[in-house]
């Protein structure tokens, strides 16, 4: 059965969703199928692997709300061993309208079980909030991924994000567990930098990954081009540094 990663931070701008794609191209050339959710309305891993979002349909909204189903929602990519299940703008009124509704919490977890043999990881994008969209991820996952920009409120947002694993973890999701924080947009010129990876360090120790993101043009570049990183300049620092970061994640596998 295909692993269930969330990649989480309720905090906008951190590289949250450069992470999600990324791995999960570097999963899919690994020759790992993978599947890559878009649970975040903006739906710019959606556009960031190349696909429209103009009539869209179905989308994960449709597979949350209305009872589409899974398979037919999802839209293959430019990465052979790479599947996608879209978003658009309609999952901003997913929040409000799963309120009312039963089993509200395990919608995703539900919804992925008939496709879950096909893929051996599963990669969702979460929101940046830690509404039911993320919890929803979180009770689908088996583990959590969280980029952490290296920048001065770094650690503040963390405790409170850990806590929300935890609750979910002893309420909902017996399996959850943290894979790892992955540090982003690293400057290593700058002092800040070096000291948040030290305090992250002290503060979590063994839970970091030792692979860290650089601050790279062609990272940004490269969703405009609706292309990972690795299909638009593979010899990229950016490139490189999600290689390693699939083969730290590929090591944790046994």
């Amino acid at each position: 059965m295909g692993k269930v990663i969330a990649v989480v931070n309720q905090k906008g701008g951190v590289g949250k969703t450069t992470t999600a794609v990324n791995l999960a191209a570097g999963l899919a050339l690994a020759e790992r199928p993978t599947l890559l959710i878009d649970l975040d309305p903006q739906g710019n891993a959606t556009t960031g692997l190349g696909v429209s979002k103009a009539g869209l349909y179905p989308t994960v909204y449709h597979v949350l709300l209305g009872g589409e189903s899974t398979e037919k929602a999802i839209h293959p990519t430019s990465l052979r061993g790479l599947r996608l299940l879209p978003a658009d703008i309609d999952l901003v009124g997913a929040e409000i309208e799963l309120v009312g509704l039963g089993k509200r919490e395990h919608r995703l977890r539900l919804a992925l079980e008939p496709v879950l043999a096909s893929f051996d990881y599963v990669i969702v994008d979460c929101p940046p909030s830690l509404g039911l969209l993320t919890i929803n991820a979180l009770v689908a996952a088996d583990r959590v991924i969280v980029p952490l920009q290296c920048e001065f409120y770094a650690l503040e947002g963390l405790t409170h994000l850990l806590k929300t694993v935890k609750l979910v973890r002893e309420r909902l999701n017996l399996g959850l567990d943290v894979e790892g924080i992955v540090l982003t947009m690293f400057d290593g010129r700058t002092s800040l930098a070096l000291q948040v990876r030290e305090e992250v360090n002290r503060y979590f120790p063994g839970q970091v990954f030792d692979t860290v993101i650089p601050r790279n043009i062609r990272l940004t570049e490269a969703p405009s081009h609706g292309k990972p990183v690795m299909l638009h300049d593979l010899r990229s620092t950016g490139s490189t540094a999600y290689l390693e970061l699939t083969r730290e994640v590929l090591s944790h596998e046994h």
